[in-house]
């Protein structure tokens, strides 16, 4: 859904003015993507384990926004390549890490012990969606199918906790339910996937 033509359009019409304001004060992209993942971390392990869900979802949803800043500002600088891929990559699995980390402690300090399970679920889930695509890549295989990639996972989780927050009973536990469906179903798409255009007799790599 995020990764659809039509709504990157939409959203890089408030995007790229921020982005060109940042590179004019000689702000880099890579200087953004720190921020943006620092900021996301410090967020979720201050609200989401105190159970503060709707402030928690309100100050990471506007550091997450910084992942569409610094590709944007990468790409109006002429400055997008391997490294800031890898970069953006690489932080974003922190970033995942913390969101969902911290949303394991706050259900476990509320008690819903059922739920925080689910979650790591969802952690964990959303670590091998990741790997699965890079590990294909290096195979020389492209991998970008599946219902729940990073955008859509993140959204989920940060809607279903906003409105949580605001006292809509069940969501969240309901949520992270149909998220760790989603992102397993995810998984066994991306092993079909490769699987399909990998060549008969191909050997494999234990590691």
């Amino acid at each position: 859904m995020l990764n659809n033509t039509s709504v990157r359009r939409a959203v890089s019409v408030v995007v790229e003015p921020v982005a060109r304001g940042l590179l004019r004060l000689h702000i880099s992209p890579d200087a953004v993507t720190f921020v943006g993942t620092l900021g996301t971390c410090a967020a979720a392990l201050v609200f989401f384990p105190r159970e503060s869900w709707f402030m928690g979802a309100l100050v990471i949803t506007i550091f997450v926004v910084s992942d569409l800043i610094d590709g944007t500002m990468a790409r109006l600088s002429g400055r997008s390549g391997p490294w800031g891929a890898f970069l953006d990559s690489t932080l974003d699995r922190v970033a995942d890490g913390a969101i969902f980390g911290a949303m394991i402690l706050g259900l476990t300090h509320a008690g819903d012990i059922r739920t925080a399970w689910v979650a790591l679920a969802c952690l964990v889930g959303g670590g091998v969606v990741s790997y699965a695509k890079a590990r294909a890549g290096s195979l020389g295989v492209e991998c970008n199918v599946g219902v729940a990639e990073r955008p859509e996972r993140i959204l989920i989780a940060l809607v279903a906790a906003g409105l949580y927050g605001l006292g809509i009973p069940y969501l969240l536990p309901a949520a992270l339910w149909v998220l760790a469906v989603l992102t397993w179903f995810t998984v066994f798409q991306r092993v079909m996937h490769v699987r399909r255009q990998m060549r008969p007799g191909l050997g494999t790599d234990p590691t």
